[in-house]
């Protein structure tokens, strides 16, 4: 299974509160709609002085879906939203290795 962790920082002028309502209830609405997607989570930080405002993990079975994924009509309008509401994101991709 592969992980995308996607690290994100709020567009400038877009308020904590505002940025956690998109997070949790808009932007999870492209994430449904992404092929090949296995598991979603968003975890908004606390606070508004840190360098990220949320971690995003997506789950995929391989790099092949992930790729699939984000080439798709959906995964381009997912970025499209995301560039529209954050100044930064990072994308790590991972291999989860659970521990406890």
């Amino acid at each position: 299974m592969l992980k995308v962790i996607s690290l994100l920082k709020r567009a400038e002028g877009l308020s904590h509160d505002a940025y956690a309502k998109w997070a949790v209830e808009e932007h999870v609405a492209f994430a449904r709609k992404l092929p090949g997607l296995r598991r979603y989570t968003v975890n908004v930080v606390g606070g508004d002085d840190g360098p990220y405002d949320s971690v995003h993990e997506l789950y995929f079975d391989d790099e092949d879906a992930r790729a699939a994924a984000f080439g798709s009509e959906h995964g381009k309008a997912a970025a499209a939203d995301a560039s529209a509401h954050t100044s930064s994101r990072v994308h790590l991709l991972t291999t989860e290795h659970v521990q406890l």
